[in-house]
């Protein structure tokens, strides 16, 4: 104990160990009790706390130990404080609902958490990939920056049912309404703890909070000051670097009254490559095709309408024998796309106590980076930047007051398909290039007399009206491929060349990628806006969040949580995405309010909670939650939940206006008729028969809604054994998914339409659709040091015998499995040598294969695959320092998580972390 001598205050120092290892317990807060005076321990365990006096109580707690209360008596005291492990809790799973810390609410809901420890030691590449061990949780890598979490369902690579929080602040990008994952998030060195929270939970989240919520928790610098360094090298060409620097300011009294936290973070790597070039889902022909294909990762060479068939119609074969089905050349995504990914965070917060117990927090977020963005078609993400400002006014557990802004700018970002039908069309548009492509091949070798009626055992032009000449014909082509082959690529060389029957627009030839005419090419489409003449898109959206909340105690049997908030949006895209053209400013804005109660009867908890929104173009929303959770013994928790929540149509839904090549993107707040079904106008162009189309109305677009049922156990068997099981069934109402439709131009006397356009549009589900599943995760601590971990969860929709075409894509693997071994602290002695602070974390995930639902372009069959993630970690308390060496994929086993993306592989890395905790305290004089 050392005695200051400024106004006679007390600096009480201490550690805080395990009591079985006698460890440091990094993280742990200590604080006096009953006031809200309190530290942090470092990275050694140590911590400093100022008192005006001695004896005191100090209350110690820390995830996965006991809470402990600790008397100094007198000034000499040597203070060593022994947690006692909780077997309740585990090292990366927190048994309580986020709302213990957020709203001081119990949730009976599926909730996963990664604590301080389990993010330093995940075996994953950095934190937010290790959520993907957690059970029921989905990963989606569309490129190596760009990963989406997901649970129960209903996967994508744009998370519009899922909410992401830092500090209570959502994360998304304003334009797109999701979060681009991490990459806009916090840095590694500033995260203190992310919850998963699992199923519907609108009452207190609001609209979005759907199928799941993020919630990252990042440092207090009053908690934790003190520095923190991090540099990781890996393969790709992976560099990380990270810096946190936090001081904490006191006065006289010794009562902390300012802190400031500052966050730098840079990676830099080489992203892994799209290059799947079997045929896509729509594709009519093979990769064996004489006339082309329609591949995933080639782009341009997709049918946009027009005549590229020439065999389903028996008289068009006959004109055209052997020239069936043709498609342009495209252009592959490498041609493209730089798969240089390159992020940049910063951040900087301020912390002053008004009083004792009421806290003002100012910080501001900066984001800037480039990588590969996967939705209706492949983006490269360019120098985007993204900020974000907040104020907040808080007493914590008690109420707070939290206004912010969120801007974005595209910076550079283009559409990569896009981008290949623009660079074809500057040398003939599709119907010029098709027209120059078949009269070269029947003018050269299809007319009675030359090359094809020629070949050997070729029917005779005498014997065209037989009904067998198809049949005859195809057989004999099938057998001179290679002569196919040639007459195709001469009928291409020509198509492409500046020559051709089309004449007049399209006088350049087929720029081949890398050349110099090429790259002249492709810098203007990609510097030019959408919609004039390019392919770049212009987005410099923002939102504007105030939210307020305020808790309730009634006696100590019952709570009451009340709270509101309001929401802008201000999309500005300038017609490159939103409809937002000829001076039209779209503004969009929603509220909500909600309460909760918790009452406390004897061993049972109950909860309800009720909330409503309103947004400008949708009517009042009711979000009611029902729970009930009983704890007959310590060890055992039985919970039972019924929850719902609500989904706005987002603004895509409502205003977008976004031509992606093969059709234009429509959002839908008024409906849309005489719009031909996709099917009808096929079936019209094969036969040219108008009396074949069909049309439908398609109704203004609506929220959706979900109700959630959910039983669970969590408990300790036999003092060693953790188990939390859940199952839940979910019903979705109004489901939003697209529709595609045609709109075409016929004038009289004419078979072929003027003009003609087709259209996806916002639209919900007819039927309801249905959702169950189950999961179970297995904790197992043996040898003091180990633990053996598992988890199953098994997902499926059930489509109850609807035929809907647009019940959405479920995208979910029906099973899938973690297992995992892992040791920490481990002291080892071998042979005359002692091991000691070294741990390891391996863990192997199973997913079954499942179908890919994205655009048409990108809807394909996932394989089943697994995966091993390992590393093994060394810590030097002396040197504040811990050498971690690991691989995300360790047996480099390529596999694709979404079809149309990269094939994901290895990536080994080494990484040095320091953490020094406080270097002193400073004191107003």
């Amino acid at each position: 104990l050392v005695v200051s001598d400024v106004c006679a205050q007390v600096t009480l120092k201490g550690k805080v160990v395990d009591s079985q290892s006698r460890e440091a317990v990094i993280g742990a807060a200590v604080v006096v009790k009953g006031t809200s005076k309190g530290a942090a321990t470092d990275a050694e365990g140590r911590f400093t706390i100022q008192v005006t006096r001695v004896p005191v109580i100090l209350t110690v707690s820390s995830i996965g130990y006991k809470k402990a209360d600790y008397e100094v008596k007198n000034a000499d005291q040597k203070i060593e404080i022994s947690l006692t492990p909780d077997n309740v809790f585990l090292e990366s799973i927190d048994i309580e609902d986020s709302r213990i810390t957020q709203k001081q609410q119990e949730q009976p809901l599926t909730v996963e958490s990664l604590d301080l420890i389990a993010i330093k030691e995940t075996p994953a590449g950095n934190f937010y990939d290790g959520l993907a061990n957690m059970k029921g949780v989905d990963i989606t890598a569309a490129s190596l920056g760009f990963k989406v979490i997901n649970a129960r369902g209903f996967n994508s690579t744009s998370p519009v049912r899922s909410l992401q929080l830092i500090d209570g602040v959502d994360n998304q990008s304003p334009g797109l309404n999701f979060s681009l994952g991490n990459f806009l998030g916090a840095s590694e060195l500033d995260v203190k703890k992310v919850e998963l929270i699992q199923g519907a939970s609108s009452s207190y989240f609001g609209p979005n909070a759907f199928n799941g919520v993020i919630h990252m928790e990042t440092k207090s610098p009053f908690e934790f000051p003190g520095l923190s360094a991090l540099v990781k090298v890996g393969e790709r060409a992976l560099f990380e670097g990270g810096l946190r620097w936090a001081h904490k300011f006191q006065n006289k009294e010794g009562r902390d009254v300012f802190a400031y936290k500052v966050n730098a973070y840079y990676m830099r790597a080489r992203d892994w490559e799209a290059t799947n070039y079997a045929p896509a889902t729509e594709s009519k022909a093979g990769a064996d095709n004489p006339g082309g294909y329609d591949a995933v990762n080639r782009y341009g060479d997709e049918y946009l309408g027009g005549k590229n068939d020439w065999i389903s119609d028996t008289s068009e074969f006959k004109m055209y024998p052997g020239l069936g089905i043709v498609y342009r050349d495209g252009y592959r995504e490498v041609d493209l796309i730089d798969y240089k990914v390159e992020n940049i965070k910063t951040n900087i917060a301020l912390h002053g106590m008004l009083t004792p117990k009421i806290e003002w927090i100012g910080a501001s977020n900066f984001s800037f980076g480039s990588t590969v963005y996967q939705g209706e078609n492949r983006f490269r993400l360019k120098d985007v930047q993204f900020y974000q400002h907040r104020l907040e006014l808080r007493q914590k557990d008690k109420w707070f007051l939290r206004a912010y802004a969120t801007h974005e700018d595209a910076g550079k970002s283009y559409d990569a398909v896009v981008t290949a039908f623009m660079l074809q069309n500057n040398s003939k548009a599709n119907n010029k290039w098709f027209n120059d492509y078949s009269n070269y091949y029947q003018i050269n070798f299809a007319l009675p007399g030359q090359d094809v009626w020629q070949l050997p055992g070729f029917p005779s032009p005498s014997f065209v009206n037989n009904p067998a000449f198809v049949d005859s014909a195809l057989k004999v082509l099938s057998q001179y491929k290679d002569s196919l082959i040639k007459w195709h690529q001469m009928a291409r060389a020509y198509a492409n060349s500046n020559q051709g029957l089309a004449g007049g627009v399209g006088i350049y030839p087929y720029f081949p990628a890398g050349s110099m005419e090429f790259d002249t090419a492709f810098a203007g489409i990609t510097s030019r806006p959408l919609g004039r003449g390019g392919a770049r898109f212009f987005d410099r959206s923002a939102l504007y969040h105030v939210h307020g909340e305020y808790q309730f105690k009634i006696g100590t049997l019952l709570s009451l949580t009340t709270g509101a908030n309001f929401r802008l949006y201000a999309p500005n895209s300038r017609g490159t995405i939103f409809a937002d053209t000829n001076g039209r400013v779209i503004r969009n804005y929603e509220g909500g309010l909600y309460a909760g109660v918790e009452a406390r009867l004897g061993k049972v908890k109950l909860n309800m909670a009720h909330r409503l929104d309103k947004n400008v173009n949708f009517p009042l929303l009711w979000s009611p939650a029902l729970s009930a959770v009983f704890t007959p013994r310590k060890e055992h928790t039985l919970r039972f939940s019924l929850s719902s929540a609500i989904r706005n149509p987002t603004l895509a839904d409502q205003y977008l206006y976004y031509n992606v090549g093969r059709a234009i993107l429509l959002g839908n707040l008024k409906g849309f008729r005489n719009l031909i079904t996709i099917p009808s106008f096929v079936d019209y162009f094969d036969h040219l028969d108008t009396s074949r189309l069909e049309y439908m109305v398609i109704n203004p677009v609506r929220p959706e809604r979900v109700w959630t049922a959910e039983l669970g156990y969590r408990g300790t068997l036999f003092k060693k054994l953790y188990v939390d099981f859940s199952g839940y069934y979910s019903i979705y109402q109004n489901f939003i998914g697209f529709k595609l439709g045609v709109d075409a131009k016929f004038v009289p006397n004419n078979p072929f339409p003027v003009a003609f356009q087709a259209y996806r549009v916002s639209a919900n589900s007819a039927d309801i659709v249905h959702t169950r599943g189950a999961s179970i995760q297995i904790h197992y601590y043996f040898k003091k040091y180990y633990a053996v971990n598992g988890n199953f969860t098994y997902n499926e929709l059930d489509r109850r015998g609807s035929t809907d075409p647009l019940i959405p894509a479920f995208n979910t693997p029906r099973f899938k499995f973690n297992i995992g071994v892992s040791g920490r602290d481990i002291r080892m002695k071998i042979g005359k040598a002692r091991l000691n602070n070294w741990g390891f974390n391996v863990n192997y995930r199973w997913l079954e294969g499942f179908l890919f639902e994205g655009s048409p372009q990108f809807t394909g069959r996932i394989d089943s695959y697994g995966m091993l993630d390992a590393q093994i970690n060394y810590t030097y308390p002396k040197a504040h320092t811990t050498l971690k060496i690991g691989a995300t994929n360790l047996l480099n086993n390529r596999v694709y998580q979404v079809y149309g993306g990269p094939l994901i592989g290895r990536l080994a890395y080494l990484q040095l972390q320091f953490d020094m905790g406080t270097w002193g305290i400073s004191r107003k004089k």
